[in-house]
């Protein structure tokens, strides 16, 4: 794939596509037609998603309003409390939440930290995107996940840009009202899968995602990783193979891997033959260190090590858990890894306005496919996968924590 191919790719999709909406399907599209154009059938798998339609959404602060913007999918209706800033998340922070708006400095909230302001009374959450330096102040949707909340009551949340909410502090803002007024439904978001067959009835799957965020065009994350998958497909398309490759361009990784989480449930039965995913999310900018983090045995750290010397190829690898689509196919057992090229937020930032196709480099893109491939090529190629179907202890304990499981230590 040249360089103008991806460019071109990026150019294509240089738009907002976020989970569920028409301009999410029209990028799935688009994904199946560049397989197909590579000679590699492709499909359009749907599954459901929670959406909502805000009608109408305020945040009162001492009778004045502040700009803001619902979460959907948190329901409708009126709630009214003292204002509570809670930085932290301790035990003594959250006892002091009850019956309080509570205002955090994240922009989302995790399984138990919901459950426990829940517990402890919470009547609303208040939270904060952006950087107050940014000319442009703006504000972030994000939605009230149902793993969230689990069997929890629904609250009442809301976004606010956080020199709003600091202005709240300074201001000594006693009293929070929230209104949200929306219509929430089952939507549909997509997965597309193209396979490229090899000897054995046997499979690697390559995943990312392509979905974005409410503000962002995505290029950085993850069309990056999407374009990825399409370079290593053109490489080895050619090239005789013992084991099959098995794209997965996934939808809905932005709103809780929803999209590997569906695949991985409606084909459980086809994931006794897949030996190892690999995982693309976010390669190609002009900075940032190459990582690859390890769901799998010890052992595939160290060869990913000496092959990175080998082909004198800088990257770090470590094992754990990454926060992408190779976290649910590891959770079901399959030895998994994503790639990775991580950039600081000031040259590459991500869930904004400013990741576009500029943050990437073509010719990094294609040093970054090029090692990619070759790993890809090493395993589809061998008679028999080295990778050990076993995943290691400290690895279930990450994934325990986070798909909330289990808490934190």
């Amino acid at each position: 794939m040249t360089q103008e191919q991806m460019q071109r790719i990026f150019n294509d999709t240089d738009f907002v596509h976020r989970s569920g909406t028409p301009e999410e399907l029209r990028v799935a599209e688009y994904l199946k037609a560049q397989c197909e154009a590579l000679g590699v059938p492709a499909r359009i798998e749907a599954f459901p998603v929670a959406m909502g339609e805000i009608e109408e959404a305020h945040v009162l602060a001492d009778g004045r309003e502040i700009p803001c913007k619902g979460f959907f999918c948190c329901g409708s209706g009126e709630v009214e409390g003292e204002l509570y800033y809670m930085p932290s998340q301790d035990p003594v922070s959250i006892a002091l939440a009850k019956d309080k708006i509570v205002l955090l400095d994240n922009s989302g909230i995790g399984f138990f930290a919901y459950q426990d302001l829940m517990k402890a009374g919470a009547k609303g959450i208040l939270f904060q995107y952006g950087d107050t330096h940014y000319p442009i102040h703006d504000i972030d949707e994000r939605d009230l996940r149902a793993a969230v909340v689990g069997e929890e009551r629904k609250v009442l949340c809301a976004m606010l840009h956080t020199a709003d909410a600091v202005d709240l502090l300074r201001n000594d803002a006693k009293r929070v009202k929230i209104s949200i007024r929306q219509r929430e439904y089952e939507g549909e978001s997509h997965n597309v899968i193209a396979e490229l067959p090899g000897r054995k009835d046997e499979w690697i799957v390559l995943s990312a995602h392509y979905d974005t965020t409410a503000l962002s065009h995505g290029s950085y994350d993850n069309m990056s990783g999407c374009v990825g998958i399409l370079g290593v497909l053109d490489a080895l398309k050619d090239k005789p193979l013992n084991y099959g490759l098995r794209l997965v361009f996934c939808g809905s990784e932005e709103r809780g891997l929803l999209g590997s989480k569906a695949y991985t449930r409606d084909h459980e039965e086809a994931l006794s033959k897949i030996v190892l995913d690999v995982n693309l999310d976010m390669i190609g900018t002009w900075v940032g260190k190459f990582i690859a983090r390890v769901s799998a045995e010890e052992a595939l750290v160290h060869y990913l090590t000496y092959m990175g010397a080998e082909l004198s190829f800088p990257l770090a690898a470590k094992i754990g858990v990454y926060s992408s689509d190779s976290t649910p196919f590891a959770d079901k057992g399959v030895p998994s890894l994503s790639f990775a090229r991580l950039a600081s937020d000031n040259a590459a930032p991500i869930h904004c306005r400013y990741d576009l196709p500029e943050v990437l480099s073509m010719a990094r893109m294609e040093q970054d496919i090029a090692f990619i491939a070759e790993f890809t090529r090493r395993m589809a190629m061998s008679a028999a996968c080295p990778v050990k179907r076993e995943i290691p202890e400290k690895v279930k304990t990450e994934l325990d924590e986070y798909l909330f499981r289990k808490r934190r230590s």
